[in-house]
């Protein structure tokens, strides 16, 4: 399905339960998420978590629009994949893991088809360094709402 599959680990100075807090608040990633304009949760699961989530996201090349729908294996893993849009495939998932202190790590592993070609050199490197600011961004939340960032 996909061109690239990465991966990038961080982490957190806060709990699990923490990082599920902010990962499943969709609605607010585009106050925290650089290059996400908007995140609408379009359908919930039988327990109230977002299950499909439209996305617009600046690419700086374009605005892409897709939407992702969401599985969840709870406290550890939340799983995702593209059901429409802009790209031809995306596959993911957030796998948490609690460490000594109340700490967490978090481990975004991604597969992304663009859907259009770009050179492969500078679409990995786009691809790893969205990826690692993705991750980043999402650890300053989590740490900020946790009281710790």
């Amino acid at each position: 399905m996909a061109e690239t599959n990465q991966s990038y680990s961080a982490e957190v100075d806060a709990t699990v339960d923490d990082c599920i807090a902010v990962l499943l608040d969709f609605e607010r990633y585009p106050d925290w998420s650089t290059p996400i304009l908007e995140a609408k949760i379009e359908e919930t699961d039988a327990e109230g978590r977002p299950r499909r989530v439209a996305f617009a996201l600046d690419m700086r090349i374009r605005t892409i629009r897709y939407t992702l729908e969401y599985s969840y294996a709870l406290p550890r893993r939340l799983t995702w994949e593209l059901v429409a849009g802009d790209l031809s495939g995306v596959q993911g998932a957030y796998d948490l893991e609690p460490l000594p202190d109340g700490r967490s790590r978090a481990t975004c592993t991604q597969e992304v088809d663009l859907g259009f070609w770009l050179p492969g050199p500078l679409r990995r490197m786009f691809e790893r360094q969205a990826l690692r600011d993705s991750v980043l961004e999402l650890k300053a939340e989590i740490e900020r709402r946790a009281g710790r960032g």
